[in-house]
């Protein structure tokens, strides 16, 4: 079966209304439109194809954050690349914008492991995000023992406190987590190389690395990791977890043109057991395993 017969019936076109649109540090922005059919259906990993602007006929994706059936909102977070985020960075709140989504296949969780280690870098947070609440509204996590650590070179856009949650064996100048995930009752942690405050300095795997060295083998056996963010971020999360041989999931980010699976523009190699194929990041991913992408050497 075709990626676009897979994902017949579940991709929205919508004209979405802005309904908030806030600038922050680091040319960040965090949009939120009303889209029903899109949030009705939106899985954390999943993303939608924005038009940025009337005379820009290219497309953007961008990851979900957070949607909501009830009141239809979609949220992303985004950072200026190009003339199209550009664009975007400009429309009000009140305008429209056409959105094309949920599109692609999101995380795949397991309940016979309730550990979740959840990795984002960069824009790769939003991911990150929307799995942590939807994880958190379900009963198949323990909370207190997963953990959502963040990478930023720049400051992120949402409130940070010191954490009040234990996140055994890493770093002490590791402090500082989201409040919103606070308020969720599950850990969370920072990374960047600008020494912020309360943050770890270093690579955000490198996180990861230390948490899961404090874990058991039959604890190791009860975690699955999940990641997002740019491919040499992407690359050391899938070896940390076979370093501990935690079962690994990755979201790709990679352009696209068309993002329903028509075009080809964003193949990747995939690698299995019959050998490698060339899968499309949209319809096919963007979530694969981890040793699909980075198999063993």
């Amino acid at each position: 079966m075709t990626g676009q017969q897979t994902h017949r019936g579940t991709i929205h076109l919508e004209d979405a209304e802005i309904i908030a649109h806030t600038a922050h540090p680091g040319e960040q922005f965090v949009l939120t439109v009303r889209a029903p059919e899109c949030a009705r259906t939106a899985t954390a990993g999943s993303f939608a194809h924005i038009r940025c602007d009337a005379d820009i006929p290219m497309r953007r994706p961008l990851s979900i954050m957070a949607a909501d059936p009830v009141s239809g909102h979609v949220e992303f977070l985004y950072k200026i690349v190009g003339r199209g985020l550009q664009a975007l960075s400009r429309q009000p709140a009140g305008a429209r914008l056409s959105i094309l989504g949920p599109i692609g296949n999101g995380f795949q969780t397991t309940a016979d492991k309730p550990r979740k280690l959840m990795v984002g870098g960069g824009v790769g947070v939003p991911p990150m995000l929307f799995l942590a609440a939807q994880l958190a509204a379900g009963d198949a996590l323990d909370k207190q023992d997963s953990l959502v650590l963040m990478g930023s070179e720049v400051p992120v856009p949402f409130p940070v406190q010191a954490s009040a949650l234990a996140a055994n064996g890493l770093d002490a100048g590791a402090t500082h987590g989201l409040s919103e995930l606070e308020d969720l009752g599950m850990p969370s942690r920072l990374a960047s190389l600008q020494g912020y405050p309360g943050v770890y300095k270093g690579y955000v795997t490198e996180l990861a690395r230390q948490w899961l060295a404090t874990l058991s083998t039959a604890q190791r056996a009860a975690t699955e990791m999940f990641a997002c963010g740019p491919e040499p971020m992407l690359a050391a999360a899938a070896q940390v977890a076979r370093e501990f041989n935690v079962d690994c999931q990755l979201c790709l980010e990679e352009f696209m043109a068309c993002a329903v699976g028509g075009c080809a523009g964003c193949t990747v190699p995939v690698y299995g057991p019959e050998g490698t194929a060339m899968k499309r990041v949209c319809v096919d991913g963007p979530v694969f395993a981890a040793e699909a992408i980075y198999p063993p050497d």
